[in-house]
């Protein structure tokens, strides 16, 4: 009972109670950047709190610690590219369409949004022990897993794509062919001598993914 009061105290003090969800909010904008930017060892509470114009005690209220928080940033960037995956509308798109534009946006998410692969680095180093705990995750990708098998099944009953394709071992490719590339960005681009995130060689990229996912679909 002291907890709570404490808590409702901690609301109330922070002007939380008259806003909460802006108040969550603003909590974990101000933590994407700062996992982003030092990863989850680096990361500070006091740095996430002040940028947030609130305290330590709201952000222990809303999430109950740094490793709460972390994971809750996770979910709600996982949420993020779930969403606009759903906005792409690929149920109802021809199968070598559909499968182009999702890996044209898989390639597009990465580049708009650079902090989501660095969350991905930092949780990774953490063997995935926060992921792990997610329903809300593994939930969030069933649907995605369900949609590719369903445009491999129309392509195959079109004569497009062979039979016994692995949704899950499909999307892998895909994410890995854009991430690989960005993740070690400054050291290919010094291996082969060149500019990488130059406008041409994304643009090429973005081709040679589409024709190598497509080709090795196709029967």
């Amino acid at each position: 009972m002291v907890a709570v009061k404490s808590r409702r105290n901690a609301a109330r003090g922070n002007g939380a109670g008259r806003d909460p969800e802006r108040t969550r909010r603003r909590i974990l904008d101000a933590a994407t950047a700062e996992f982003a930017r030092y990863g989850l060892g680096g990361a500070r509470v006091d740095r996430i709190a002040r940028r947030a114009g609130a305290n330590k005690r709201m952000l222990y209220y809303y999430f109950g610690d740094k490793d709460g928080l972390f994971l809750a940033v996770l979910e709600a960037r996982y949420a993020h590219i779930r969403e606009a995956e759903r906005a792409l509308d690929l149920a109802h798109l021809a199968p070598r369409a559909a499968l182009d534009r999702l890996v044209r946006f898989t390639w597009d998410y990465c580049l708009e949004h650079p902090a989501f692969l660095t969350l991905l680095n930092s949780e990774n180093l953490h063997k995935g022990r926060h992921v792990k705990r997610s329903g809300r995750v593994r939930a969030m990708h069933s649907p995605l897993v369900a949609l590719l098998r369903d445009i491999l099944r129309r392509g195959e009953r079109a004569g497009q794509f062979r039979r016994g394709i692995d949704p899950v071992q499909l999307y892998i490719s895909i994410a890995g062919e854009g991430y690989f590339y960005l993740s070690n960005r400054y050291t290919l681009s010094r291996i082969f001598g060149r500019d990488l995130m130059a406008p041409r060689a994304l643009a090429a990229r973005a081709r040679h993914m589409s024709d190598v996912i497509l080709n090795a679909v196709r029967k």
